[in-house]
């Protein structure tokens, strides 16, 4: 009887030992699981900003600097394209050092198929991509001249249809060069556009939209410069500076610092 018992005793100690690694591991994930559920109901929708607020914040930008200004650097509205053309993937001041030389003897789309693709190389060798780049510049040149008597096009759709050119460097020609009221979105709009809560979305149409849709019309023909230079210079995308950011009363952002 003794042996018998023993082994029924181990048999039940075996048994009893695996629910209890069990039910720690689940502790665990009952612990590790519990603040995340809990975060998920208690995170808000952040509210939409109001008309007013929009009008206070472009209000401040406005008195802060009435007349921004790109940073690329050009001379006409050719250079201009070209300009823009060249930022893509590249810093405004890497495409300006480029383009310093290249307009001074370019600066037409004439000048530019005189100057032919293997010169547009060497002047922009120090930009990204500037082996592909050189070969729009020249094909855009020869649609120009071909299509629009050496003009640049003074619609979106017309400007899209130039190589290298998109949608954003459309929007950036039609503001600068002609007074238009387009919001041409990159990195930093497509950033202080969701950071704040101005015009969230999840992709850059999205934004573009979005800020056309608020942004009353008196503040529409720089607002693109004032965003661009508020995500460039204080919205930053890795340490933004809410100590000196000028709507940081009203800027959405659970994390800001102010």
């Amino acid at each position: 009887m003794a042996k018998i018992t023993r082994s029924i005793s181990a048999k039940k100690s075996s048994v009893l030992s695996v629910p209890k690694k069990v039910a720690k591991k689940a502790a665990k994930k009952t612990v590790k699981a519990g603040p995340k559920r809990v975060a998920k109901q208690s995170a808000k929708p952040k509210p939409p900003w109001t008309p007013a607020e929009i009008r206070e914040a472009f209000s401040r930008f406005r008195k802060a600097n009435p007349e921004p200004k790109g940073e690329l650097e050009h001379l006409n509205p050719y250079t201009l394209l070209v300009a823009v053309v060249l930022s893509a993937q590249a810093t405004d001041a890497g495409v300006n050092k480029a383009t310093r030389a290249l307009f001074a003897v370019a600066d037409t789309p004439e000048k530019m198929l005189e100057l032919g693709e293997e010169k547009v190389r060497e002047y922009i060798k120090t930009i990204g991509l500037y082996r592909n780049k050189a070969k729009n510049v020249i094909a855009l040149s020869e649609k120009l001249i071909a299509e629009f008597g050496g003009e640049v096009p003074r619609t979106r759709a017309e400007i899209e249809t130039l190589p290298g050119a998109g949608r954003k460097t459309a929007n950036v020609v039609l503001n600068m060069a002609y007074g238009e009221h387009t919001m041409a979105v990159d990195t930093h709009v497509f950033r202080v556009g969701n950071r704040t809560g101005l015009a969230p979305g999840n992709n850059v149409l999205e934004v573009e939209l979005g800020l056309e849709k608020v942004i009353p019309s008196e503040f529409m023909r720089h607002a693109h410069h004032w965003l661009i230079l508020h995500g460039r210079y204080t919205c930053l995308a890795r340490k933004p500076r809410c100590e000196v950011c000028l709507i940081n009363d009203l800027c959405r952002w659970p994390e800001k610092t102010v």
